[in-house]
């Protein structure tokens, strides 16, 4: 052996460095070895020399090409094959872990779930390869690897090659393929053409003795295990273990019918049998047991004695019905295409109601977004009114009610469409809502540091945790007490699944890198990782701990950014998901200076930038003379301020919480900048101020109940100015705001009313106040005096108008118009602000950065009147993920996983 591992080495050194023997099996010799190219662990099979020799290079390799082909989570892949110095090779991944021949020489019989679950999960991988025309032809535990707990099947038509390229010459070899144990009817009588069938009585023979501990036939010798193959009936595994549940023992005994017609057609249903409690029951199991003896005549007149005790053939034929299996409901898969005014927007998940009945999604709206219904017995779908620019939604446990988060405001209103109640504020627009069956909606408070819980007809809202990670994606558990919810620390390169018990308040992790997870009736829950991969796990909802390992369920299931799956399941089994390639909606900026007729020039060409993805930290400021700019910027490190000498000067940090900062202004001494941040402990908002070289430490210099989601000095620093949300109390939502510092013990109302009021911007006199507004019924910018803001108001844009900013000498007012145009409006001096003509300046190009709808300026003017802008230099994915739905979506979770 070390002379054919030193020859070995020297023929393959130049792709894999060959590092020690692991071990030989009837048709190869196993080595670990380290993949040169790609720097991996590889574990390279070499045919044995007189299975080789038989077989010829070129139509090994030709043959095995097939299975290269396989791709499966629980399909060992194949990287490579070819031959080198007359040894006929082919390569797989090292998995560090154990076959399932370790694991049953360990304990002899597993546990029944995880025995089904490993069944299972092999049968779904059979079933996908024989829909490619692949029959593995020799499943047994030692080919069956288990990694992390994840059931994977090696060598996979590894056998299927060497019979095609021997050309039916495998008997030269002094060797069958197949073993014994394992073998089905038809290979152990030598029959040519093998079906998928063959493989399913495999896969039995593993079942059953994963459950009895050994398998249906043994004997002292190959020939005396093949001849009862043949001849031998197997003894029921009840008789042998009497747990095993009744469905389990008569799904395992079709496997195992001699006969490869009687047999399932398929391996998915041989999984679909296991997994349904009313396949078998006691009675059929009994019958099942009595043919197997041989005593056909003895059940069928047993039978008799109570039939015609009953009362003849009437009960007899309730009797026959009884015991035929209940049929399960089809699985049904579609694509949902909509005309494309009603097109759902690839960004949000859709969701479907709790009866499967309708589905809410994001569509196309006059502005933005808004929410569409589809009823499953329409083509078209409705829009909802009163849900332009939704961020976030779901229904409620009736189907009958849609929550969802419009700015920072929770809302609610009827599926079938009415007017919407407000329920909360400071809520964010990240993805999640649990809407419990006790009348409770659990949210995210703004800033994602929050779990928030108020009743569902309004009032006062209670923290159920804080944390100082992100909290986003929680779903409700039974009972109304319980919610599942991710968690990720700061630049979410990892999130974990965690449930929170509302009454004491203790949570816990459940999953680690889970993007999302969902309890269902089935007893699972079921989660999709960042890498697309959706599994399912049983879950105890006494202990609110998983049991068992995971099974994969699906893959591609499409996710935004790697945090945000897009998948829903309805709690009768509807499922709604996207699939394909996940969706990055991160883009990098650069920031440009715009002069008065659009063209655009970069302020550092080496200098790129990411904007938060929890659209909190949208914003940056220029310093009173120009020379430097303090933005909020999106890094591994969280979302914080950062402040960069312009124009190619380096960028330092000035803002170290772990809690998210946004939106930053300068002092008007221009020595230090206030930013606002949402700090557990500290309230729900509040305004901070560090000197712009980042030493000392935050202040706090304000902080509101409501919240605080910009702020902005006057001129001459006698006034702090800030907009606040609206709470079930107020009159209104967004609300400005102000206090003199040293002056005003309590802030004092400067523009407050049934609307909301943002982008704030005093003039540099400081003598008016600029903002947005939508009293008029859309987002328009006025003007009010300032301080005296009740004495007068003008109305600046006409048919839409928002991101409002003064220039530099306060001769002009800048705003953005419904059209994306920059519009310059001359403001005069006297009593009255003396407005002028509205003149377009220039549209900004897509490129350049502006929310819809905006709630803070993003862009700010420098001392030669050219404007700083962001623009994007990586677009957004735009690879196309469809909307798949698939309605009784459980049955193929219970045909995958098992029940509970």
């Amino acid at each position: 052996m070390p002379e054919i591992t030193s020859r070995l080495s020297t023929a393959l050194a130049d792709r894999y460095r060959i590092e020690r023997h692991l071990g030989e099996g009837g048709m190869a010799n196993v080595y670990l070895a380290q993949d040169v190219k790609h720097d991996r662990k590889v574990a390279v099979k070499v045919l044995r020399p007189e299975l080789a020799a038989v077989l010829g290079a070129e139509r090994f390799v030709q043959e095995i090409k097939t299975t290269a082909n396989l791709q499966h989570p629980h399909i060992l892949p194949l990287f490579d094959s070819g031959e080198a110095d007359g040894f006929l090779y082919y390569v797989m991944p090292f998995i560090d872990g154990e076959t399932l021949r370790d694991k049953l020489n360990r304990e002899t019989q597993l546990g029944i779930d995880e025995a089904v679950g490993i069944t299972t999960a092999i049968a779904d991988a059979l079933d996908y390869a024989h829909r490619n025309n692949v029959i593995h032809r020799d499943i047994k535990p030692e080919n069956i690897l288990l990694h992390d707990g994840r059931p994977m099947v090696a060598d996979f038509g590894i056998a299927l090659a060497l019979s095609a390229a021997a050309g039916g010459r495998m008997t030269e070899t002094g060797m069958s393929l197949g073993t014994p144990h394992y073998m089905s009817p038809e290979q152990a009588t030598a029959e040519k053409d093998l079906t998928s069938r063959s493989d399913i009585y495999s896969l039995g023979c593993v079942l059953y003795e994963m459950l009895t501990g050994e398998p249906p036939h043994v004997g002292g010798s190959a020939q005396a295990i093949i001849m009862k193959i043949v001849t031998d009936e197997a003894r029921p595994v009840t008789e042998l273990r009497k747990s095993v549940p009744p469905h389990v023992a008569a799904a395992t005994a079709k496997s195992l019918e001699k006969l490869a017609a009687d047999r399932f057609a398929s391996a998915a249903e041989f999984a679909a049998a296991l997994g349904d409690a009313s396949y078998g029951t006691s009675a059929a199991v009994s019958v099942s047991a009595a043919m197997s003896r041989g005593d056909r005549r003895g059940w069928l007149t047993r039978l008799q004695v109570p039939i015609a005790a009953l009362g003849g053939l009437a009960i007899g034929a309730i009797l026959f019905a009884a015991l035929q299996p209940t049929p399960s409901l089809p699985v049904t898969r579609y694509g949902l295409a909509l005309p494309a005014a009603q097109a759902p927007n690839p960004e949000f998940r859709a969701i479907p109601s709790p009866d499967g009945s309708r589905i809410v999604y994001v569509g196309p709206g006059e502005g933005g977004n808004q929410l569409w219904v589809k009823e499953r017995h329409r083509y078209d779908a409705t829009p909802l009114a009163g849900t332009l620019n939704v961020t976030n939604f779901t229904f409620s446990p009736d189907g009958e009610w849609i929550a969802f988060v419009l700015g920072t405001q929770l809302k609610k209103l009827p599926v079938v469409g009415g007017a919407a109640i407000t329920l909360a504020d400071s809520a964010s627009g990240n993805p999640g809502l649990a809407w419990l069956d006790d009348g409770s909606i659990v949210y995210i408070q703004f800033g994602g540091l929050q779990l928030r819980r108020v009743p569902d007809v309004g009032g006062q809202s209670t923290v159920v945790l804080a944390d100082s990670a992100f909290l986003f994606l929680p779903t409700p558990l039974p009972g109304g007490r319980r919610v599942l919810f991710t968690r990720c620390q700061v630049g979410c390169a990892e999130q974990d699944l965690w449930a929170l018990d509302l009454h004491s308040g203790a949570a816990h992790r459940v999953l680690a890198g889970a993007a999302i997870g969902q309890y269902v009736a089935t007893g699972h829950v079921v989660y999709v990782r960042r890498d697309g991969g959706m599994f399912a796990v049983l879950f105890h909802l006494g202990s609110l701990e998983t049991r068992g390992s995971p099974v994969p369920v699906l893959d591609s299931v499409s996710v935004i950014n790697a945090l945000y799956p897009l998948a829903a399941l309805s709690s009768s089994g509807t499922l709604v998901m996207r699939v394909g390639a996940s969706l990055s909606l991160l883009q990098r900026f650069e920031m440009v200076w715009v002069d008065r007729t659009g063209r655009e020039t970069p302020v550092d060409s080496t200098w790129t930038f990411r904007l938060t993805s929890f659209g909190a930290n949208i914003g940056w400021a220029l310093s009173p003379d120009g020379s430097r700019l303090a933005i909020g910027l999106a890094t591994d490190a969280g979302d914080d301020i950062w402040v960069k000498l312009l124009p190619r000067g380096p960028v330092s940090r000035v803002s170290y919480n772990s809690a998210a900062e946004y939106r930053p202004r300068w002092m008007p001494d221009g020595r230090s900048v206030m930013f606002g941040s949402n700090r557990p402990g500290e309230g729900t908002g509040g305004l901070y101020r560090r000197p712009a070289n980042g030493t000392g430490s935050d202040s706090l210099l304000l902080r509101a109940a409501t919240g605080i989601f910009e702020g902005a000095w006057s001129p001459d620093g006698h006034w702090l100015l800030f907009r606040t949300g609206g709470t079930i109390g107020q009159a209104g939502g967004r609300d400005i705001v102000g206090i003199r510092p040293g002056v005003d013990s309590v802030p004092v109302s400067v523009v407050v009313t049934p609307y909301d009021e943002e982008a704030i911007a005093v003039s540099p006199d400081g003598r008016w106040l600029a903002y947005e507004s939508n009293e008029t019924g859309r987002t328009e910018v006025f003007i009010r005096p300032f301080p005296n803001t009740e004495t007068a108001k003008w109305q600046v844009s006409n048919g839409g108008g928002e991101a409002p900013l003064w220039a530099r000498d306060g001769r002009e007012l800048f705003y953005v118009n419904a059209d994306r145009a920059m519009v310059a409006v001359t403001v005069g001096t006297g009593d009255e602000p003396q407005l002028g003509e509205r003149r377009v300046l220039f549209r900004l190009r897509n490129e350049l950065y502006l929310a819809a709808p905006e709630f803070y300026t993003p862009y700010d003017i420098g001392p030669d009147g050219r404007f700083i802008m962001a623009r994007s230099v990586t677009p957004p994915s735009t690879v196309e993920a469809p909307l798949i739905v698939v309605e009784n979506f459980f049955e193929e979770l219970k045909a995958k996983v098992g029940n509970r």
